[in-house]
């Protein structure tokens, strides 16, 4: 039964792995041969300060996006996992943005913070007629924004689902004993969504490293440099400098990280005992 799953896995997942590791040892444009290059690409990439910069703007969108998501998310999620009628049709409204494309969410915000013909000078608003994509620190802002306004829906689905395994009585008990729903709140429900963190800061965590098409369409890595990720490199690299090679080193390293920061995440995690026991 687990036959074809394996298959597909390995078909699509370790060939093409193996296939770009092999690749960073290599040198070619995209459309001619193949020549070997040994570890040059690797010293080449390694000595690019702007390797370390585009790693910095990763990992920088990466934790201020997730300090964003997180709360946001838990609480939208613990909100939502009430029984009330009307929450339904808002988890429905809430999902609307996760449902869209990123480079038509790009497009239509990149027309909304235009600072000439944008929502700030159509509504006569002077805190919103910046220029927004042209500062660095604003178009870092504006980026964690979009990526949080995009995909809180999706996290607040998850601890959504982890709040509805959390047993009534135990929330019966407290009231009990007198606490309110704030002491519920962080006594209760945040200790039993430890695993449900893990996993929703997994898949944030693992996600930001591969931003790719809302930076593109939104700044292509500007103003200068300064919201070029890993990915964004890469694809420069590699389709606008046609260096493959030097790609497919980026494109490993990024792998890695994504690797060694699910590895971590799950270790802090503990123990997976407690998460199946609560549905995870």
């Amino acid at each position: 039964m687990v036959l074809p799953a394996l298959v597909m896995f390995v078909v699509f997942g370790v060939v093409p792995l193996v296939g770009v590791l092999v690749l960073s040892f290599t040198q070619w444009d995209g459309l001619g041969a193949i020549t070997p290059a040994g570890v040059s690409n690797w010293r080449v990439a390694l000595q690019d300060p702007g390797l370390y910069h585009a790693l910095w703007v990763t990992f920088e969108i990466m934790i201020l996006s997730w300090l964003v998501q997180t709360p946001m998310s838990l609480l939208l999620g613990v909100f939502l996992a009430g029984r009330q009628r009307y929450r339904a049709f808002l988890a429905v409204l809430f999902f609307i943005p996760l449902l869209l494309s990123s480079a038509a969410i790009a497009i239509t915000y990149k027309a909304l913070l235009d600072p000439n013909f944008g929502l700030g000078p159509g509504l006569h608003l002077s805190l919103l007629t910046q220029d927004w994509l042209g500062k660095s620190n604003l178009a870092i802002a504006v980026i964690i924004f979009i990526v949080s306004w995009q995909f809180i829906p999706f996290h607040s689905l998850i601890y959504q689902g982890g709040v509805r395994q959390i047993p009534v009585s135990m929330y019966e008990a407290a009231a009990i004993d007198g606490a309110g729903r704030v002491r519920q709140f962080f006594s209760i429900t945040v200790p039993q969504l430890k695993y449900t963190i893990i996993t929703s800061s997994t898949l944030m965590v693992v996600g930001s490293l591969t931003f790719f098409d809302l930076i593109f369409v939104l700044t292509a890595g500007g103003p200068g440099d300064s919201t070029r990720v890993l990915a964004l490199l890469m694809y420069q690299q590699g389709f606008q400098a046609n260096q493959m090679g030097l790609a497919s080193v980026i494109a490993v390293v990024i792998v890695v990280l994504g690797l060694l920061l699910a590895l971590l995440l799950r270790r802090l995690g503990g123990s997976t005992t407690a998460s199946q026991m609560e549905g995870m």
